[in-house]
């Protein structure tokens, strides 16, 4: 369970939310500090007054895996394989261990073909699968997304929920601009200048934001 209590940082203002365990989707109009939102949860940004907890830990004290929106600036290396096992690198696993695991991760995310391949030469799509796939190869505790699925293809988007699915964990919060794929979280935050607009389940949240682009086609004549 993720609980914000107190966070007034930047332009945002939320006294608290509380996120359960399981998929949560962010949503709401650009400016509205969702970067910032998930920065904090990530531990990237880490304000004085403002207390984020993920199962009673701060976020410095979980495993977590973050990927931007931007596919390039995820990126630390140079290859293919050197950028996915980089968090296993660091945490100092046997190179024969790190070998397999990115093996293993390549194939089941149907990208083997990448292996062997330099980052430049791939397209912003790739760019973000491997971004994933190198956040969740240290079985994350908590996952968070940042709108990387708007580089994703409907065929790129699959081999995305796979990876997500198996990587274990128990928190994937992301933001998107893709209402359907927001429709199926679990939870739903609507974030709207920089202050909590809704929160809960999709259905709850969608019916208060009727009249809006933030609504499923699907849902609109509901």
């Amino acid at each position: 369970m993720i609980i914000v209590r107190n966070l007034a940082f930047r332009m945002l203002c939320i006294p608290e939310l509380i996120i359960p365990p399981g998929s949560a989707a962010l949503v709401g109009p650009n400016g509205s500090g969702k970067t910032t939102f998930l920065r904090l949860l990530a531990g990237i940004l880490n304000p004085e007054k403002c207390s984020v907890r993920i199962n009673g830990r701060t976020p410095g004290e979980c495993r977590i895996g973050f990927v931007n929106e931007y596919p390039d600036r995820n990126i630390l290396f140079s290859r293919v394989t050197d950028e996915i096992a980089a968090p296993l690198r660091f945490s100092r696993i046997h190179c024969e261990e790190i070998s397999r695991k990115v093996e293993l991760a390549l194939g089941y995310a149907g990208l083997s073909h990448l292996t062997n391949r330099r980052i430049h030469t791939l397209s912003g799509g790739e760019k973000a699968l491997v971004a994933l796939l190198a956040a969740t190869i240290h079985a994350p505790d908590v996952l968070i997304l940042d709108e990387f699925d708007s580089h994703l293809d409907d065929r790129a988007r699959d081999s995305a929920e796979q990876i997500i699915s198996a990587s274990g964990a128990a928190s994937v919060v992301r933001c998107t601009q893709n209402m359907d794929a927001a429709s199926r979280s679990g939870t739903l935050v609507a974030l709207f200048g920089g202050r909590i607009r809704a929160s809960g389940s999709p259905r709850e949240v969608f019916s208060g934001l009727s009249g809006t682009c933030y609504v499923p086609f699907g849902w609109r004549d509901e």
